[in-house]
């Protein structure tokens, strides 16, 4: 069962109280050079980005939030650390929410400031704890970071808004350890109604950060844990989007583009089905609809899975059977089965509009 949380909304998204978790990231770019930075959220709003993250280290990039938001369609965060001046910057420039932690950003006049500016402008505030980051006092108490120490963080920051009056929060408890993330999040969820923003931080590069992600979230998911997601990779946020809607449609909780399923191949397969399923999702990497598509190699599964599919192909021996929402239609030599099965999903696409 999903936990229950309250609902805030960021931009046009909402987040929590039963809203369908929404998928994150966050860009590379520096956030002051408008055009790459605008680029690159196009690209990854195209793949289903739904919120963006943009760093603002500065006044230049605070300023800049102005021009990106007259170019995109999703809600932006502003990433703020330390410096309170940068939150008041980027909510005049017209952030749609912040990411901060309170007690980072001075005194208690200066938090008051960001919480009055948030509250003129119906912003959210994400207190974002990494285990990277902790206190030196918790630091000091706990030994390293541990569950204990990454949920009293947190408790922390989020006693800091509640004394103001402000609740329009969510938050992050995040490690680069899968275990400790998944206790972390755990216990805190235990003790506040907040939703929640998900990861592994630091996850790694595409193919072990992918892995780690994957396990982690998909186990907090599991629990009912998470309202909004972004996977953390060391390379292109693109791969971040992938990621974290494979991880969705994987735990059935939402469906989008198209989902692949191809058998691993063994000594019986007689038609190049790894090279066909990797063609063809390559070729359906554009497509925003839900739709399943199955490559089996031989007779033991090929036939069961291909009939569940909305587009089907059983090999055999250099040909391959299509399947049309479990019928056999037509057997094709190899060379068009990738042709073939792209042109039966997009008549079905098509179908589907009418």
């Amino acid at each position: 069962m999903r936990r229950k949380t309250r609902k805030i909304k960021i931009g046009g998204v909402y987040v929590g109280g039963g809203a369908p978790v929404t998928v994150q990231s966050m860009t590379n770019t520096d956030t002051a050079d408008v055009i790459a930075t605008v680029a690159q959220i196009q690209a990854l709003t195209a793949l289903g980005c739904e919120i963006i993250r943009v760093a603002v280290p500065d006044i230049a990039s605070a300023k800049a939030i102005t021009e990106i938001k007259k170019e995109i369609t999703v809600p932006l965060i502003a990433d703020i650390h330390f410096d309170y001046k940068l939150a008041l910057a980027s909510v005049d420039a017209g952030a749609d929410g912040l990411r901060l932690n309170p007690g980072n950003i001075g005194s208690t006049n200066r938090i008051r400031e960001v919480v009055k500016a948030a509250v003129e402008r119906k912003l959210p505030i994400r207190i974002g704890v990494n285990a990277g980051s902790l206190e030196k006092d918790l630091l000091d108490k706990y030994g390293h970071p541990t569950k204990e120490a990454l949920t009293e963080s947190a408790l922390r920051h989020i006693r800091i808004l509640e004394d103001f009056g402000f609740n329009d929060i969510k938050v992050s408890i995040k490690a680069s350890s899968v275990p400790l993330t998944i206790a972390a999040y755990r216990l805190l969820a235990g003790q506040v109604d907040y939703p929640f923003h998900i990861g592994i931080t630091e996850a790694g590069t595409c193919f072990s950060g992918s892995i780690k992600s994957a396990v982690g979230l998909g186990i907090l998911l599991s629990d009912g844990i998470g309202d909004t997601l972004r996977v953390s990779l060391t390379g292109d946020p693109l791969d971040e989007v992938k990621t974290g809607w494979e991880i969705l449609k994987a735990l059935e909780i939402r469906k989008r583009g198209a989902t692949i399923i191809s058998c691993p191949t063994c000594g019986r397969i007689k038609f190049d089905g790894a090279g066909i399923a990797i063609e063809i999702e390559k070729r359906l990497s554009h497509v925003k609809e839900s739709i399943k598509v199955a490559v089996m190699g031989c007779v033991v599964n090929g036939p069961g899975e291909a009939i569940e599919a909305d587009v089907g192909v059983a090999g055999g021996d250099g040909v391959g059977l299509i399947y049309v929402k479990g019928v056999p239609l037509k057997k094709v030599q190899q060379e068009f089965i990738v042709d073939t099965v792209i042109e039966e999903v997009m008549k079905i696409i098509e179908e589907r509009k009418i």
